[in-house]
Protein backbone atom coordinates (compact mmCIF):
# COMPACT_ATOMS: atom_id res chain seq x y z
CA UNK A 1 0.00 0.00 0.00
CA UNK A 2 1.50 3.53 -0.98
CA UNK A 3 -0.64 6.74 -0.53
CA UNK A 4 -0.52 9.78 -3.25
CA UNK A 5 -1.22 13.33 -2.44
CA UNK A 6 -1.84 16.88 -3.73
CA UNK A 7 -1.67 19.91 -1.86
CA UNK A 8 -4.98 22.56 -2.89
CA UNK A 9 -7.11 25.58 -1.91
CA UNK A 10 -10.34 25.19 -0.60
CA UNK A 11 -12.38 27.57 -3.26
CA UNK A 12 -15.64 27.61 -1.75
CA UNK A 13 -18.95 25.43 -2.26
CA UNK A 14 -21.86 24.52 -4.97
CA UNK A 15 -24.12 22.74 -5.76
CA UNK A 16 -24.06 20.15 -9.10
CA UNK A 17 -26.33 17.71 -10.26
CA UNK A 18 -25.68 14.12 -10.89
CA UNK A 19 -26.69 11.83 -13.72
CA UNK A 20 -29.72 10.36 -11.65
CA UNK A 21 -31.10 13.74 -10.94
CA UNK A 22 -30.16 14.62 -7.67
CA UNK A 23 -28.89 17.89 -6.12
CA UNK A 24 -25.07 17.05 -4.16
CA UNK A 25 -23.09 19.86 -2.07
CA UNK A 26 -19.36 19.62 -3.16
CA UNK A 27 -16.36 21.71 -2.33
CA UNK A 28 -14.32 23.19 -5.19
CA UNK A 29 -10.87 22.76 -4.53
CA UNK A 30 -8.17 24.19 -6.66
CA UNK A 31 -5.02 22.18 -6.76
CA UNK A 32 -2.41 24.94 -7.57
CA UNK A 33 1.11 23.42 -9.18
CA UNK A 34 2.50 20.81 -7.06
CA UNK A 35 6.25 20.29 -7.69
CA UNK A 36 8.48 17.40 -6.06
CA UNK A 37 10.91 19.02 -3.77
CA UNK A 38 12.87 15.92 -2.32
CA UNK A 39 13.14 12.03 -2.58
CA UNK A 40 13.79 9.64 0.13
CA UNK A 41 14.65 6.28 -0.49
CA UNK A 42 15.21 3.90 1.91
CA UNK A 43 18.66 3.15 0.68
CA UNK A 44 19.97 6.92 1.79
CA UNK A 45 17.26 7.70 4.51
CA UNK A 46 16.03 4.55 6.09
CA UNK A 47 12.54 4.96 4.36
CA UNK A 48 10.50 5.98 1.18
CA UNK A 49 9.13 9.09 0.78
CA UNK A 50 8.23 12.05 -1.73
CA UNK A 51 7.81 15.72 -0.88
CA UNK A 52 5.40 17.88 -2.31
CA UNK A 53 5.76 21.87 -1.90
CA UNK A 54 3.09 24.28 -3.46
CA UNK A 55 1.82 27.94 -3.30
CA UNK A 56 4.15 30.92 -3.56
CA UNK A 57 5.83 32.66 -0.27
CA UNK A 58 7.87 36.05 -0.40
CA UNK A 59 11.89 34.68 -0.19
CA UNK A 60 12.19 36.70 2.41
CA UNK A 61 9.98 34.60 4.78
CA UNK A 62 12.42 31.92 4.51
CA UNK A 63 15.85 31.29 6.31
CA UNK A 64 18.65 29.60 4.73
CA UNK A 65 18.49 26.51 5.11
CA UNK A 66 15.15 26.37 3.76
CA UNK A 67 16.49 28.44 0.59
CA UNK A 68 19.24 26.14 0.47
CA UNK A 69 16.30 22.88 0.18
CA UNK A 70 14.65 24.45 -2.71
CA UNK A 71 17.69 25.61 -4.35
CA UNK A 72 18.97 22.01 -4.63
CA UNK A 73 14.98 20.98 -6.04
CA UNK A 74 15.45 23.45 -8.87
CA UNK A 75 12.31 25.20 -7.68
CA UNK A 76 11.46 28.38 -6.10
CA UNK A 77 10.03 28.29 -2.81
CA UNK A 78 6.93 27.35 -1.23
CA UNK A 79 4.74 27.65 1.19
CA UNK A 80 3.49 24.78 2.05
CA UNK A 81 5.12 21.20 2.37
CA UNK A 82 3.50 18.05 2.27
CA UNK A 83 5.63 14.74 2.81
CA UNK A 84 4.05 11.50 1.50
CA UNK A 85 5.45 8.21 2.62
CA UNK A 86 5.31 4.78 0.64
CA UNK A 87 6.85 2.30 -1.59
CA UNK A 88 7.49 4.93 -4.67
CA UNK A 89 8.94 3.77 -7.65
CA UNK A 90 12.22 5.97 -8.19
CA UNK A 91 12.49 5.88 -11.96
CA UNK A 92 8.26 7.44 -11.77
CA UNK A 93 9.10 10.86 -9.90
CA UNK A 94 12.23 12.96 -10.35
CA UNK A 95 13.13 16.16 -8.18
CA UNK A 96 11.43 19.17 -9.85
CA UNK A 97 8.57 17.46 -11.76
CA UNK A 98 5.48 18.75 -11.48
CA UNK A 99 2.54 16.84 -10.75
CA UNK A 100 -1.39 17.87 -11.64
CA UNK A 101 -4.74 16.42 -10.22
CA UNK A 102 -4.63 13.46 -12.78
CA UNK A 103 -3.15 11.05 -10.42
CA UNK A 104 -6.77 11.30 -9.49
CA UNK A 105 -9.91 9.62 -10.85
CA UNK A 106 -13.57 10.42 -11.10
CA UNK A 107 -14.94 7.98 -7.78
CA UNK A 108 -11.84 8.21 -5.89
CA UNK A 109 -12.41 8.24 -2.35
CA UNK A 110 -10.09 10.44 -0.47
CA UNK A 111 -8.69 12.22 3.03
CA UNK A 112 -8.79 15.72 3.33
CA UNK A 113 -6.69 17.44 6.02
CA UNK A 114 -7.01 21.14 6.97
CA UNK A 115 -7.12 23.16 9.79
CA UNK A 116 -10.72 23.82 11.16
CA UNK A 117 -12.01 27.55 11.30
CA UNK A 118 -10.87 29.40 15.04
CA UNK A 119 -14.26 30.10 16.99
CA UNK A 120 -11.91 31.53 19.62
CA UNK A 121 -12.89 31.14 23.80
CA UNK A 122 -15.96 29.07 23.73
CA UNK A 123 -18.40 27.80 26.70
CA UNK A 124 -19.50 24.24 27.78
CA UNK A 125 -22.78 24.57 25.59
CA UNK A 126 -21.37 25.62 22.01
CA UNK A 127 -18.41 23.86 22.64
CA UNK A 128 -18.97 20.44 23.85
CA UNK A 129 -23.13 20.83 23.44
CA UNK A 130 -24.00 20.56 27.18
CA UNK A 131 -27.81 21.47 27.30
CA UNK A 132 -27.24 24.15 30.72
CA UNK A 133 -27.98 23.81 33.75
CA UNK A 134 -31.79 24.15 32.60
CA UNK A 135 -34.90 26.26 33.20
CA UNK A 136 -34.46 29.67 34.48
CA UNK A 137 -36.26 29.66 37.87
CA UNK A 138 -36.65 32.21 40.83
CA UNK A 139 -33.01 33.54 42.42
CA UNK A 140 -31.02 31.64 39.81
CA UNK A 141 -28.71 33.82 38.13
CA UNK A 142 -26.81 33.51 34.78
CA UNK A 143 -26.73 29.66 35.00
CA UNK A 144 -28.72 29.34 31.61
CA UNK A 145 -25.44 27.72 29.71
CA UNK A 146 -23.41 26.91 33.13
CA UNK A 147 -21.39 23.66 33.54
CA UNK A 148 -22.38 22.57 36.41
CA UNK A 149 -20.29 20.87 39.01
CA UNK A 150 -17.10 19.82 38.04
CA UNK A 151 -15.39 18.37 40.69
CA UNK A 152 -16.30 15.16 42.70
CA UNK A 153 -16.47 16.08 46.18
CA UNK A 154 -14.08 16.06 49.21
CA UNK A 155 -12.42 13.01 47.18
CA UNK A 156 -10.37 12.87 45.12
CA UNK A 157 -10.58 17.18 45.66
CA UNK A 158 -9.40 17.77 42.22
CA UNK A 159 -10.64 17.80 38.64
CA UNK A 160 -9.97 15.17 36.39
CA UNK A 161 -7.45 16.22 33.69
CA UNK A 162 -9.42 16.20 30.13
CA UNK A 163 -12.89 17.41 31.70
CA UNK A 164 -14.73 18.85 29.46
CA UNK A 165 -14.73 22.47 30.22
CA UNK A 166 -15.04 26.24 28.34
CA UNK A 167 -11.71 26.88 26.15
CA UNK A 168 -10.34 27.84 22.85
CA UNK A 169 -12.10 25.92 20.09
CA UNK A 170 -11.57 25.27 16.61
CA UNK A 171 -8.57 25.86 14.93
CA UNK A 172 -7.06 22.51 15.02
CA UNK A 173 -5.91 19.76 12.14
CA UNK A 174 -8.93 18.19 10.98
CA UNK A 175 -8.88 15.24 8.71
CA UNK A 176 -12.21 14.10 6.83
CA UNK A 177 -11.80 11.13 5.68
CA UNK A 178 -13.53 8.95 2.42
CA UNK A 179 -14.39 11.53 0.75
CA UNK A 180 -15.80 10.87 -3.04
CA UNK A 181 -14.67 12.57 -5.99
CA UNK A 182 -17.39 13.73 -8.27
CA UNK A 183 -15.46 15.62 -11.27
CA UNK A 184 -12.12 16.84 -12.14
CA UNK A 185 -11.04 19.65 -14.29
CA UNK A 186 -7.38 19.12 -15.59
CA UNK A 187 -7.48 21.81 -17.72
CA UNK A 188 -8.37 24.33 -14.61
CA UNK A 189 -6.41 21.47 -11.83
CA UNK A 190 -9.95 21.31 -10.12
CA UNK A 191 -11.05 18.57 -7.89
CA UNK A 192 -14.67 18.95 -7.35
CA UNK A 193 -15.62 16.88 -4.04
CA UNK A 194 -18.61 15.25 -2.48
CA UNK A 195 -19.63 17.22 0.83
CA UNK A 196 -17.59 19.95 3.08
CA UNK A 197 -13.57 20.19 4.11
CA UNK A 198 -12.13 21.92 7.12
CA UNK A 199 -11.10 25.37 7.09
CA UNK A 200 -12.09 28.31 5.52
CA UNK A 201 -11.95 29.68 2.07
CA UNK A 202 -8.62 30.06 0.40
CA UNK A 203 -7.01 27.59 3.37
CA UNK A 204 -4.89 25.09 1.88
CA UNK A 205 -5.78 21.35 2.09
CA UNK A 206 -3.96 17.99 1.76
CA UNK A 207 -5.67 15.66 -0.10
CA UNK A 208 -4.46 11.81 -0.22
CA UNK A 209 -5.55 8.84 -1.34
CA UNK A 210 -4.12 5.50 -0.99
CA UNK A 211 -3.46 2.97 -3.45
CA UNK A 212 -3.54 -0.73 -2.19
CA UNK A 213 -1.07 -2.66 -4.47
Amino acid sequence: MKTIGLIGKNVGMTNISLDNGMNVSCTIINVNTCYIIQIKTIKNDGYSSIQIGSGEKNIKNFNKSLLGHFKKSGVSPKKKLLEIKGDFDENSYKIGQLINVSIFNVGDTVNVTGISKGKGFQGVVKRHKFSGVGERSHGQHNRLRSAGSIGAGSTPSKVFKGKKMAGRMGNNKVTIKNLKILKIDIDRNLLIIKGSVPGNKNSFLMIKKKIWN
